[in-house]
């Protein structure tokens, strides 16, 4: 599993960069991993102050991963409930 801790804004900033914003790719590598997206691409026109709308917690596929993949409690390392999603094969 390889993410990043930020994701970046649609819109340059003064200085033409693109600041830290609300939605980042995750991706995920593996002999026990469904293959394809998951998700819809994001909306350019729909942005929640100037961000792109993450759909998918990281904290999902994180929880996922730690349960069907590890075997130990996501709720133990992350604190709370996460519903899993399908991205491992059976």
């Amino acid at each position: 599993m390889s993410f990043s801790e930020f994701g970046r804004r649609v819109a340059e900033n003064a200085s033409e960069g693109t600041d830290h914003g609300a939605a980042a790719p995750m991706f995920l590598a593996g002999s026990k991993v469904r293959a394809g997206l998951v998700g819809e691409h994001p909306s350019l026109d729909e942005l929640d102050d100037g961000d792109l709308k993450y759909q998918i917690d990281f904290r999902q596929v994180y929880a996922t991963l730690l349960e069907r993949w590890i075997g130990c409690s996501s709720k133990s390392v992350l604190g709370e409930d996460f519903e899993s999603i399908d991205v491992l094969k059976v």
